[in-house]
């Protein structure tokens, strides 16, 4: 049977498909309300203390930072659409970022480098150290175009290479969140301003630790391809275990802020300024003295790099004497 079997019925339908549809908005649980103080840091890695008014605006770029969530889910736990969700990750994530002078930086004063390198000399015994350097694939979405390829690193995935120092208290000292997967570890520290201001002699007797991925310099101590003697067994031992720090500090970081573990999948530019703003946040959270035992799992993703053979002379002397002087 016809049921629409005259024009005045017809157009009944055409005039109430046109009335507009009211808006239900449904009411936001208040998460300070709603969570313990437990799960309030679990969520956010923030202490239940706010202190903007923009506070539920801050919580929705946080949710997605640290737990990895997708930008829908987000947006539908707080009632709004995916496109706000990905503007607001844009802006806090830009904000934090903007933090980056006070939080990210190498020690400058003679008391803050002593400071340093007596933490890591009780590691271990190994002298003058002020960081331990290394890069951290940080898994992403095919960008695609011309150039996608050249993110694609050597086990398979499309990444950006992280390079990052760190101090003994897993502090990220410096970062440079800018380089496709596919470069050298060595290439992203030769391109760096850190390394500029090494080789220009800004950091007197000071020391960096890097894996065989990296150059041997006078300030670039790497370990011995093949110990023999106890003396450069012990400098390898006393290497590894003080360099440990900066994968200590990669685990916790991607433990702290799941996303970094799980990928991002906003564009490259957002993601670039996502990975700088997790740093600042992790360093606020070791200066809060909030570890939350993030420790507990190490995240391993280190993608196989090069041996770096290069006969540097000032390296190897630097180097002997240690092995002579310190570890014999």
């Amino acid at each position: 049977m016809n049921y629409l079997s005259s024009s005045s019925d017809e157009e009944v339908l055409d005039a109430v498909a046109e009335i507009e549809r009211p808006r239900l908005f449904r009411p936001l649980p208040n998460p300070f309300d709603k969570y313990t103080d437990r799960e309030f840091r679990t969520r956010y890695r923030l202490q239940k203390t706010p202190r903007s008014l923009n506070v539920y605006y801050i919580l929705r770029g946080f949710i997605y930072i640290c737990l990895g969530s997708f930008q829908i889910l987000v947006g539908d736990d707080y009632g709004i659409h995916k496109s706000t969700v990905c503007r607001i990750i844009k802006k806090v994530s830009r904000q934090l970022a903007s933090l980056r002078p006070p939080f990210i930086k190498m020690d400058a004063t003679p008391a803050d480098v002593l400071a340093t390198k007596t933490k890591f000399y009780n590691i271990r015994n190994f002298p003058n150290v002020i960081g331990c350097v290394d890069g951290s694939h940080i898994r992403i979405l095919s960008p695609g175009g011309e150039n996608g390829e050249v993110f694609r690193n050597r086990k398979g995935y499309f990444s950006i290479n992280v390079q990052a120092v760190c101090n003994a208290d897993l502090e990220i000292k410096n970062i440079d969140a800018r380089w496709p997967g596919a470069i050298h570890d060595s290439s992203v520290w030769n391109a760096s301003l850190l390394s500029a201001q090494f080789e220009a002699g800004e950091f007197p007797g000071c020391l960096l630790l890097g894996n065989s991925a990296y150059a041997l310099k006078d300030f670039m101590m790497t370990p011995l391809l093949n110990p023999t003697t106890p003396a450069e067994q012990n400098y390898n031992n006393a290497h590894i275990q003080t360099r440990n720090c900066i994968e200590r500090c990669f685990g916790v970081w991607k433990r702290r802020f799941a996303c970094l573990s799980l990928g991002l999948r906003t564009k490259v530019d957002t993601t670039l300024v996502i990975i700088v703003a997790t740093a600042v946040l992790h360093n606020i959270a070791i200066n809060e003295n909030d570890t939350n035992n993030f420790e507990a799992v190490v995240v391993d993703e280190e993608v196989e790099q090069e041996v770096m053979q290069v006969n540097n002379g000032g390296g190897n002397a630097v180097r002997r004497t240690l092995i002579e002087n310190v570890f014999a």
